[in-house]
């Protein structure tokens, strides 16, 4: 039992707290929107027709790569064609995923969880994340408070009534979700470590070097901040923070200019390789320039993240062949 006033005081604080925060964050993962592309991914009136009239796959890839000439697009699929949706009839954004459950195109699509019937995605990562850590903490505090009185029952210490199973049941039930959630958050987590997708763990992303499990990977603590924000102090609270706009991605396949092609060149011959073919370009966004440029706040562990932060100030190739 407990002792005193200011115990059980904190016991229903913390138990509040932690529901509390539970619930919200698996509110907003069940109730936000699953993110689609913009309009500017989806073809003109006068490309789509033409796309549907051609009936060779070449002529249909031809009008795609005009279409996506000027769109921040770096990966294409495994046979260097332009990704596209002919369920939605646009052309994918980088590690945007077509959803048979939702029957909409979501950008950077985790996967679709039954659990909260809806697409884990770029909208609602943060979201699942906070859920799950939230339901690891309230089942070990469920099982820790509950741990006495289970020890109690085998001991026969515990007086002899029909709440004796009920605590039994709790403590099995709150003890087996731990350990099925424990799994499941420790594989996010090394998921957001690496900045990748549980798509892209089974199907590596595919850029113009060719597939790159690591591709969009800017450093550990980079690619954190690129889920929940600048701002750690809203890290816990299940609202919005993710940086960008899950239609481009900073990627460490950065091409650097024609100034800078000499040194790349000695360097990382292997990336600067297609650097005299015609790429357009396409400026990154205000947040995730903040991401390759901010060199006085986050310490990389590694030269290709070192390349990163000299050539995103300069242009950055999209990953396409023309």
């Amino acid at each position: 039992t407990i002792s005193s006033t200011a115990e059980k005081v904190v016991y229903l604080v913390v138990f509040h707290l932690s529901f509390v925060m539970f619930v919200w964050s698996y509110w907003k993962t069940i109730f936000t929107c699953p993110a689609s592309p913009s309009n500017e991914f989806c073809l003109s009136k006068a490309d789509k027709e033409q796309y549907e009239k051609e009936e060779r796959p070449e002529s249909q890839q031809e009008i795609l790569r005009r279409a996506a000439k000027d769109l921040p697009i770096y990966t294409t699929t495994a046979s260097r064609a332009i990704r596209y949706c002919d369920r939605c009839q646009l052309i994918k954004p980088d590690r945007c995923h077509h959803c048979s459950a939702c029957d909409i195109c979501v950008l950077k699509m985790d996967h679709h969880c039954p659990w909260v019937n809806n697409c884990v995605g770029f909208s609602n990562y943060k979201f699942f994340l906070l859920f799950l850590m939230y339901s690891l903490l309230y089942c070990l505090f469920v099982a820790a408070t509950v741990l006495q009185y289970f020890i109690e029952f085998w001991t026969n210490e515990l007086p002899d009534s029909h709440a004796k199973f009920h605590v039994l049941f709790l403590f099995f039930v709150a003890a087996m979700f731990f350990i099925s959630i424990l799994s499941l958050f420790s594989y996010h987590c090394w998921l957001v470590g690496k900045n990748r997708s549980t798509i892209e763990t089974f199907r590596a992303p595919t850029f113009r070097n060719g597939p790159d499990k690591n591709g969009f990977s800017l450093g550990c603590s980079k690619n954190l901040r690129e889920v929940f924000g600048d701002e750690k102090k809203y890290w816990l609270l299940p609202i919005f923070t993710s940086l960008g706009d899950g239609c481009n991605f900073p990627t460490r396949l950065v091409i650097m200019d024609p100034e800078q092609l000499t040194v790349s060149s000695q360097n990382e011959p292997a990336k600067s390789s297609g650097a005299n073919q015609s790429f357009p370009t396409r400026p990154l966004s205000e947040s995730q320039n903040r991401l390759l440029a901010s060199d006085s706040q986050w310490v990389e562990s590694g030269p290709e993240e070192e390349n990163v932060k000299s050539g995103a100030k300069k242009h950055i190739i999209v990953s396409l062949e023309s």
